[in-house]
């Protein structure tokens, strides 16, 4: 998507939203040691399980979210509006959408998959 430098000021609205696998919309913008991203999630859409060595921050704006973590998936939070969880680096996750969510994560460092496409498990393949 978009790095931005200091000082740069970003408008969200500018920026297209990309399409991942249906049900999944997602913009972001990236620094030198932190990513923040946009993601639009519809009601009943899976987030496959994968993991990376980003920590992630993933607050709800809007809806409900299902996060599970660890190996066998069995640590599970249902995330409402307002509340935030963080998940630590390479520990296994997946999401399911319990209603739309419109999702903010923060990431640190930066997602070199995303960054270069190479996020499979978001487009399908």
């Amino acid at each position: 998507m978009q790095r931005t430098t200091r000082g740069r000021r970003v408008r969200w609205d500018d920026m297209t939203r990309e399409k991942m696998v249906a049900g999944v919309e997602r913009r972001f913008l990236y620094g030198e040691k932190a990513m923040l991203a946009q993601i639009w999630i519809k009601k009943g859409t899976v987030v496959p399980r994968h993991v990376h060595a980003a920590e992630q921050l993933s607050y709800i704006v809007e809806g409900t979210l299902r996060l599970r973590l660890g190996e066998d998936l069995g640590e599970v939070h249902d995330l409402h509006a307002g509340e935030v969880l963080v998940i630590p680096s390479n520990v296994p996750h997946d999401a399911v959408a319990l209603e739309d969510v419109y999702d903010l994560d923060v990431f640190s460092p930066p997602r070199e998959d995303w960054i270069k496409g190479e996020d499979a498990y978001l487009r399908g393949r």
